[in-house]
């Protein structure tokens, strides 16, 4: 059932926002949501039962002034959300991650995984990764990779840290969802092919970033990032017309009450639109879509922490709502 962000406050920016929903034993619906935490079933508000919320953002340009109508509509037809159960607000067939997108981050993670024979100081590898850092942003080079749709989540879901799983970590991250075919868009443009934004926790096993068997390879995001429920998202996709400034919000995760990231997106190497524009540039981006942007400095492995059984995890990004998951050990067969 829905878990209202305490304390009780308006749910996200803007006068609406697009969820997926399911009553018990029914199932899910794209829901339009409005601040005060009410729901509109838009398959029957909309006269389309079979509609999706990937073939509403499919028809974006068309469904956006509907959307706006319905959402100052008196009349329409309305439900508590803590009625139902929410979900993933998408089932993108793409998502695209990101590393090393956050200059404080990186410089952490720098710091974090040196080599045992590396005998310089902590000040000395700080000052490499900055150095790297600013070298990457001039060569407009972002680190993007594929994630798989599989590993999502609903907002409230529990997840599951598998048993292989030796150093789980968490990393918040502002996420831009992609409202019409991109390829080879330029940066100016990037951001007219963006329908909102949402939230996830991209969770990584830090043990199994790197192959041990063949350092040459490099990292290794399947092992690490992919397991069944690793990327907790949403709850809403808030239209992008309702966040005047995606490159100004704070992203904030809490463990078991306990602030561990708590980070503006202006830390970002390379914004939203950047990213978008990146990816368009070697990929084709289909509505629904994800882009995740990289997370902000204070994972686990800077605080010394990783994730066990019964951590809770508390995630928000200004203007886009609140997460909450808990932590289960994988149950031995």
């Amino acid at each position: 059932m829905f878990v209202k962000p305490e304390p009780a406050s308006a749910l996200f920016a803007g006068s609406f926002a697009l969820g997926a929903l399911s009553a018990p034993d029914a199932p899910k619906f794209p829901a339009l949501v409005t601040p005060d935490g009410s729901a509109i079933n838009l398959p029957t508000a909309f006269g389309e039962p079979t509609l999706t919320a990937r073939g509403l953002l499919e028809r974006w340009a068309h469904f956006l002034p509907r959307l706006r109508e319905l959402a100052t509509d008196g009349e329409a037809p309305r439900q508590p959300l803590a009625e139902f159960r929410v979900h993933a607000p998408v089932e993108p067939r793409q998502v695209f991650q990101s590393g090393a997108n956050y200059r404080q981050h990186v410089i952490d993670l720098h710091v974090a995984h040196r080599d045992p024979a590396d005998e310089r100081s902590v000040e000395e590898r700080r000052e490499e990764a900055a150095e790297l850092m600013d070298r990457r942003a001039a060569e407009d080079l972002p680190y993007v990779f594929i994630g798989l749709p599989s590993a999502i989540t609903g907002p409230y879901d529990d997840v599951v840290l598998p048993a292989w799983a030796e150093q789980p970590d968490w990393e918040l991250e502002l996420v831009a969802v992609i409202s019409r075919p991109a390829f080879g868009v330029d940066v100016g443009e990037a951001l007219e092919y963006v329908a909102g934004y949402t939230i996830a926790n991209d969770l990584t096993d830090r043990a199994t970033v790197f192959r041990r068997d063949m350092p040459q390879i490099g990292t290794d995001w399947l092992r690490s990032k992919n397991a069944p429920g690793f990327t907790p998202l949403g709850p809403w996709i808030v239209p992008a017309e309702s966040i005047a400034e995606p490159d100004d919000l704070r992203v904030t995760l809490k463990l078991n009450g306990e602030t561990m990231q708590d980070e503006s997106t202006k830390d970002m190497i390379f914004d939203v639109a950047r990213m978008v524009s990146y990816a368009s540039q070697r990929a084709q981006l289909m509505p629904g879509d994800l882009v995740l942007t990289g997370s902000p400095a204070g994972n686990g492995m800077h605080w010394g922490r990783l994730l066990r059984d019964g951590d809770v995890m508390d995630g928000s990004i200004t203007g886009l709502g609140a997460q909450r998951t808990h932590c289960t050990a994988q149950v031995a067969p």
